[in-house]
């Protein structure tokens, strides 16, 4: 090997046995520690959302030098998108003002709550899921999955928020007006817990884009990634993913790269310290 690349034999073992430079054993623990942190995110955060967990640990590394470093260890996020409608706007229920207005900005939990319902492809057939969202934190406070896209179904996703936070009266409730939000069974229960119900206009995705945008992180980072062959199947992903995964350890960049668990329980603890 030395004679064919014209190198001597002393100069090859000189090179061989020279520990490493410092810089290169530096550059070695990093990619180390971006791939960990890859991983861990199951393989779904790309440079902005790494940089931010090394900088948490103390590291002093720029976006550029991570994203040159993922490049080259051959990591990379991977998305995909696909659309289904899912309201039905054609029904003779009562519809609520546009209150929130597109004013996607809380200063306190248990504000403002978004609510969607999206679906789910199986090889049995459509999953749909109704979530309910707090905007200060971006936490899902409810949730309910269920074969069929019924009244229920959303019922039962707002009755888990409600049990869950006891929120307190005055809450924003924000939905588009398909005939699940709009219906009379649904109006009874934003009156007994005291909520003010707010509707987008019709066919504007835009009016309730943050659950709209949390449904399309759902899909790009698990539903579309895996073929379903079951229900059940899918159920236990999306429990997974919603309670252990995005309330509790996903960084969230609109949240100053924080979970949203922390800013929900540090947003409650500033909240009862101020007497509210």
């Amino acid at each position: 090997m030395c004679h064919v690349l014209q190198v001597s034999r002393s100069g090859y073992y000189a090179w061989r046995d020279r520990p490493p430079r410092a810089r290169a054993v530096r550059r070695a623990e990093r990619v180390e520690q971006i791939r960990t942190i890859f991983t861990q995110s199951r393989r779904l955060y790309g440079s902005p959302k790494i940089t931010a967990v090394l900088r948490q640990r103390g590291e002093r590394i720029t976006q550029k030098t991570v994203a040159r470093l993922m490049r080259a260890a051959g990591l990379r996020s991977r998305v995909v998108k696909k659309y289904r409608a899912t309201t039905n706007s054609r029904h003779q229920h009562p519809v609520a003002d546009n209150v929130l207005n597109r004013q996607f900005v809380a200063e306190r939990p248990h504000q403002v709550w978004m609510t969607d319902i999206t679906y789910i492809a199986t090889d049995e057939g459509w999953l749909y899921l109704a979530s309910v969202e707090d905007l200060y934190s971006r936490q899902i406070v409810g949730w309910a999955m269920s074969e069929r896209m019924t009244q229920d179904l959303v019922l039962q996703a707002f009755d888990q928020a409600v049990a869950r936070y006891q929120p307190p009266a005055g809450v924003l409730h924000h939905s588009d007006h398909g005939s699940q939000y709009a219906a009379q069974a649904y109006r009874d229960r934003l009156t007994a817990a005291q909520m003010t119900a707010s509707m987008s206009r019709k066919g504007n995705c835009w009016d309730n884009a943050c659950i709209e945008s949390w449904h399309s992180l759902l899909k790009k980072e698990l539903i579309y990634r895996h073929r379903w062959p079951t229900r059940a199947a899918a159920k236990q992903a999306v429990f997974e993913y919603i309670e252990i995964f995005y309330n509790r350890q996903r960084l969230h960049s609109a949240l100053g790269y924080r979970t949203p668990q922390a800013v929900l329980t540090a947003g409650m603890t500033r909240t009862e310290a101020l007497g509210g």
